[in-house]
């Protein structure tokens, strides 16, 4: 190497060799740039041998402690099959009730939260507060995601001084457990806590699932309960955005409820959650599938722990019985029938929304993709067709609105919780004390710091009116198929039912669970099942004792980076053509003019 850099330049200066590069350098006589040509064989133009070999070594032990990462969370998912799958909650709980016992029986509990930690929390709650029920969703996966972590719906609320109460679940269903027994449940729920504080009424916290029940409950069960809050609940399932919430049309491709009734059949009288939550990962693929594997595999040193926490939750699939599953699809997700209170739980329950008295409180957000607020708020303007219709009711509605958070993020996320749900939970005395009417509730200067003051941010209500409440929607066709639906599951339950019954068992139901494709592509990781797994439970512990990391600026780690953007933009785009051409097809199926519009037209016409 020259001790002169102007004797590499004067070296380099010949013309017409190919593969030479043109640097700039500035001419020491005239003090302009002009071009230098670097050869290919210099260092500085050819990838560092030792930068490759560092990314070489990393790729490699990236790709150990990836598939360790997979073989833990299949021995953990065996694990907590092996346990009965107990609730995933971060907080210290008793039982307070088992509806096992109750008549009519569900498999439903009532858990009182005691500590955080080795926290006590007799000393830390407000006796002036109502007590919080909290229902978790019951939709393929266990309970415990309102309380998943410290910064949680439970967390918050626990924060804020209100003692908590948890309702809970056991994998199985009792045996022909139907939906009317799980609100008679749910109802006895409402009354023990309500005596076990003084004969105050409970607020009622439902997630998704959980917030349609407690709806249900605060309709059949006038007064019985306080305020209600509902997070990312559906109650006006055919609302949606063309494109963006294509699940409302699976039941137009599959032919309505029936499937569901095989599927229970096959399961011996139970409904496996895994199918519910199979179709959770195909709605949004470049998330669920690759996006998710994909950073793991990319920062597998930072977000291992954090990925089987989160798969302690995710990977535990609870079954419904067959009434169940039947009764759900049938009234809300194919027939909305809710919304019409058109709803019987028993001979003599019908269930009409226009019945709750209960505070509502709605929190939904534009980034939840499975229940947006289309189908969060859809309800109100076909209950209440106008605002003043909802003033005579003597309702009170108020609405939240998150911009970005997904349908997880409303009950998972810890700036949510720390910021909407404290909000909430601080406010719950203005929303009864609030006029008859529809409010929007809007927070500013938010901090998102659960100990600040609570003047460093403001929560106002702003009136609205019901009819500015417009959503897309297709009655015409969702009728149709609603109409489809019960025909198929007619002749289902006529023809087919008896005889996939009659060869139905419990041992072929073990099967058919055991190899569904969700416990199979999770399990097959585990040594257990897959003795090449061993190898990387080997060498993982070595790996990590010697972990050598390329530095932030290493070209190769970079172009990884760069290509799995690629991958997930080009799955993204696949699903948006896949769900504009659902839209399309599920129009050409179902949402044309009926026979009474184009005879009326006709007739104006003449």
């Amino acid at each position: 190497m020259p001790d002169d850099p102007s004797a590499t330049i004067k070296k380099a200066r010949k013309p017409g060799k190919a593969g030479r590069k043109l640097k700039a350098a500035k001419s020491p006589e005239r003090g302009h740039t002009a071009p230098v040509e670097i050869p290919a064989s210099h260092p500085a133009s050819r990838p560092n041998p030792h930068t490759f070999a560092a990314y070489g070594v990393d790729l490699m032990q990236r790709q150990i402690l990836f598939f360790d990462t997979l073989r833990q969370r299949a021995n953990m998912m065996l694990a907590h099959e092996r346990n009965g799958m107990p609730p995933v909650l971060k907080f210290k709980y008793e039982l307070v009730a088992d509806a096992a016992a109750f008549e009519p029986a569900s498999n439903y509990q009532l858990l009182k939260i005691l500590e955080i930690g080795d926290i006590c929390l007799d000393d830390c709650l407000d006796p002036q507060k109502p007590p919080v029920i909290i229902i978790d969703p019951r939709a393929g996966h266990g309970p415990g995601i309102g309380g998943f972590k410290t910064d949680s719906e439970v967390g918050i609320a626990l924060h804020e001084g209100y003692p908590v109460y948890f309702v809970v679940f056991t994998p199985d269903p009792l045996p022909g457990q139907t939906l009317a027994d799980v609100m008679a449940s749910l109802r006895q729920f409402v009354e023990i806590v309500r005596k076990r504080h003084d004969g105050r009424a409970p607020v009622l916290y439902g997630n998704c699932q959980g917030g349609w029940a407690a709806a249900l409950l605060a309709a059949d069960c006038e007064g019985l309960a306080g305020p209600v809050v509902m997070n990312g609940s559906p109650l006006a399932y055919w609302a949606g955005e063309p494109g963006t919430n294509p699940m409302r049309l699976a039941a137009g491709f599959l032919g309505g409820a029936w499937l569901n009734h095989l599927l229970s059949d096959l399961g011996n009288g139970r409904f496996d959650g895994a199918w519910l939550v199979q179709n959770f990962e195909n709605l949004k693929p470049e998330g669920a599938i690759f996006r998710k594997y994909a950073d793991l595999f990319e920062s597998v040193d930072t977000s291992a722990e954090r990925f089987l926490d989160f798969e302690r939750w995710w990977g535990g699939y609870y079954r419904l019985s067959r009434e169940e599953i039947l009764a759900i699809v049938e009234n809300l997700f194919i027939g909305n029938r809710l919304e019409q209170g058109l709803v019987k739980l028993g001979p003599h329950c019908e269930i009409d929304l226009k019945r709750i008295r209960n505070p509502l409180v709605i929190f939904a957000s534009y980034g939840d993709n499975i229940t947006p607020p289309h189908q969060a708020l859809g309800w109100i303007p076909a209950v209440y067709k106008t605002t003043e219709e909802l003033v005579a009711a003597d309702q009170r509605i108020v609405y939240l609105i998150n911009q970005h958070a997904g349908h997880l993020g409303i009950f998972v996320s810890a700036s949510v919780a720390r910021l909407e749900h404290r909000a909430i939970l601080e406010r719950l005395s203005e929303v009864e004390a609030l006029e008859p009417g529809l409010y929007e509730m809007r927070i500013d200067n938010p901090t998102g710091d659960p100990d600040c003051g609570h003047d460093q941010y403001t929560v106002r209500f702003e009136p609205r009116r019901v009819e500015d409440l417009v959503f897309n929607t297709q009655p015409d066709a969702f009728e149709r198929v609603g109409r489809l639906s019960s025909r198929l599951e007619a002749a289902y339950a006529t023809f087919a039912s008896p005889w996939v019954r009659a060869w139905s068992n419990p041992v072929t139901a073990e099967v058919l669970k055991w190899s569904h494709p969700m416990r199979v592509t999770r399990y097959m990781f585990s040594e257990r099942f897959n003795p090449a797994m061993a190898m990387a439970a080997a060498f993982a512990p070595m790996v990590r004792a010697h972990r050598k990391q390329p530095g932030e600026e290493n070209r190769f780690r970079k172009a990884e980076t760069t290509s799995v953007d690629w991958v997930e933009t080009g799955l993204t785009r696949m699903r948006e053509s896949r769900d504009a051409a659902a839209e399309q097809a599920f129009s050409w199926l179902y949402d044309w003019p009926s026979l009474r519009g184009s005879s009326d037209g006709e007739a104006g016409k003449r």
